[in-house]
């Protein structure tokens, strides 16, 4: 079993910044791949940046130049700069997949950027 824990969301103005934070813990190992993914309403929810044991980096379009992932063991996070208000959306910390989500995912945390 492992349990993750998001925490670093909250309310910014645009072009402001913002940094998540995933703690993990449970059976999980620094080889398993950990991820952002976020939902906003009324959309399907969508890869942000994906980073896998071996260091090798995934992120989707909207995110590069403007989000950095990161990973220390078994904490991720995710420097948001530069945001925007279609950034809006819950932020989910995801852990055991890189091509497509693995099987565990945190409680998700807000992120709200004003216009």
């Amino acid at each position: 079993q492992v349990e993750l824990v998001e925490s670093g969301g909250g309310l910014v103005q645009a072009g402001g910044s913002l940094r998540l934070s995933c703690a993990a813990s449970g059976s999980i190992s620094k080889f398993n791949p950990m991820g952002w993914y976020r939902q906003a309403p009324g959309k399907q929810r969508e890869l942000v940046a994906v980073v896998r044991g071996d260091g090798l980096l995934n992120y989707a379009d909207f995110a590069k130049g403007r989000f950095t992932v990161s990973r220390d063991n078994a904490k991720l996070y995710l420097q948001m700069n530069t945001l925007e208000p279609d950034d809006t959306a819950s932020y989910y910390c995801n852990a055991g997949g890189y091509n497509n989500p693995g099987p565990w995912w945190g409680q998700g945390i807000q992120v709200t950027v004003s216009s």
